[in-house]
């Protein structure tokens, strides 16, 4: 494989069989493209996978994979070509990719929301991809590409929950994390460093120190004290939580419902489908909060994530990082290996 740019080869997965899961993903060898007006190539470094890119392969996720794309949505690189136009990346700019094309700011809208790279535009395992400039963002400097990789979904998610809506979080809130995967553990980290006071759920000794290390100043193991509902209201002094980054869904929003209080907020987020699970509408009755459902999000957010990523040198938690042959791996770590923090891949 060429590591040079246009007129060279690279290499790129492709889900050639996207209804095959893992059988359906394809190596193959072929020309590194040219960006054309607008557009910026993108020399990727890393790549990181998310619960979705899971639910693309079994068929469960809203936006079925072209057939023949390059999966993986997350990644980040170096800008080596850019096209005609081109305002927004210069050549040798250490850049990620937003998880939509041209959700640039504002209220998300179906068309918005229905461009994904590595769902039905190219992804970020491969090579070399081009992309529309409105899609790049510049990383902060102290990140590796393997932690910018790991950005582009889970970081903005977990930011957008914290910082959007109608009841954005605020120093000295109390803030309520639920689950255990990236997008928790980035919202541990992310509400930590913006002065609220973080309760965590988790489940086990070993993952509660850890969230204490990332910012936590309480954390309900939800195995010693599965009604952990009560045990929260019970840490607020029984006023309620003001934020809750809500990002298991079915299973606990009962329990989160319960613990929110007056007027405060719940965040839904992550790409996971329902287990069928409901709860007893009485919950509402006298209870006054807003829920919002979030897809990612947009790109001004993730330029505000990166400058507080930058100013209180927040690092990315990563589980392991698999070379690029090794990317079927990375896939099944995700699936059955419990990561804490993200899986990525390095490219060479």
């Amino acid at each position: 494989m060429a590591h040079t740019q246009q007129g060279t080869t690279a290499v790129g997965y492709h889900l050639d069989r996207p209804q095959d899961g893992l059988d359906g993903l394809v190596l193959r060898e072929e020309e590194v493209p040219g960006p054309g007006p607008n557009e910026v190539l993108i020399r990727v470094r890393a790549a990181s996978l998310n619960r979705r890119d899971l639910m693309i392969l079994d068929g469960t996720y809203v936006i079925p994979a072209t057939p023949g794309v390059v999966p993986l949505s997350d990644g980040a690189g170096e800008v080596v070509a850019v096209g005609e136009g081109v305002r927004r990346a210069d050549v040798g700019d250490r850049v990620a990719v937003t998880y939509f094309r041209r959700w640039i700011d504002g209220p998300m809208s179906l068309p918005l929301v229905s461009e994904q790279y590595g769902a039905n535009l190219g992804g970020m395992l491969t090579g070399y991809q081009v992309v529309d400039e409105e899609s790049v963002v510049r990383i902060p400097e102290h990140l590796s590409y393997e932690e910018a990789a790991t950005l582009p979904c889970a970081a903005v998610l977990a930011w957008a929950g914290l910082t959007t809506g109608p009841r954005p979080m605020v120093a000295g809130d109390t803030v309520l994390v639920v689950g255990g995967g990236a997008v928790a553990l980035f919202g541990v980290q992310l509400a930590a460093a913006s002065g609220a006071r973080v309760i965590a759920v988790a489940s086990g000794a070993d993952k509660a120190a850890r969230l204490v290390e990332l910012g936590a100043a309480k954390v309900v193991d939800r195995r010693i004290t599965p009604d952990w509902e009560s045990a929260v209201v019970g840490l607020t002094g029984g006023r309620g939580v003001d934020v809750i980054l809500e990002a298991v869904g079915a299973p606990t929003i009962a329990k989160s419902i319960a613990s929110i209080g007056f007027n405060g907020r719940i965040s839904l987020v992550g790409a996971f489908p329902s287990d069928g699970a409901g709860f007893d509408p009485n919950l509402f009755n006298g209870r006054f909060f807003s829920v919002q459902r979030l897809a990612v999000g947009n790109r001004t957010t993730f330029e505000h994530l990166n400058a507080m990523l930058a100013e209180h040198g927040i690092r990315p938690v990563i589980d392991r990082v698999f070379a690029f042959d090794e990317a079927p791996k990375a896939y099944e770590h995700l699936r059955t290996g419990s990561p804490f923090g993200k899986v990525v891949i390095t490219l060479p």
